[in-house]
């Protein structure tokens, strides 16, 4: 692995977090395939990746006055027992399986996001 391609991941993921939410761990979980980690690994350590560029981009959007936190505290409950149960699962879901299910995942997404 050269210098660069750490350094490269964490812009790329950065910049796609910035613009467009938790976007940035698609493109760690690609980098982190690419680089050679197995798909559940590259799976849970682009959370961590995700958890430090979202701290910075909440902090970033709070100072210029466009976060509203009073919005964001009902999925909050939700969203953490989803992580639990989604983490839990990660072990048993086959490799194939889970990337078909990331792949469906980013198709609706992209179709989601050419008809609004």
């Amino acid at each position: 692995m050269n210098k660069f391609f750490y350094p490269a991941l964490g812009v790329f993921a950065g910049v796609f977090n910035g613009l467009f939410g938790s976007s940035g761990g698609i493109v760690a979980v690609e980098f982190l395939k690419k680089g050679g980690a197995e798909p559940k690994k590259a799976h849970a350590t682009s959370i961590s990746i995700i958890l430090a560029l979202s701290i910075v981009s909440a902090v970033t959007y709070h100072l210029k006055g466009n976060l509203d936190i009073s919005s964001a505290l009902p999925y909050i409950p939700g969203g953490l027992v989803g992580a639990i149960v989604g983490s839990l699962f990660l072990k048993n879901i086959p490799n194939n399986l889970l990337r078909r299910i990331f792949g469906v995942v980013i198709i609706i997404a992209a179709l989601r996001m050419l008809m609004k």
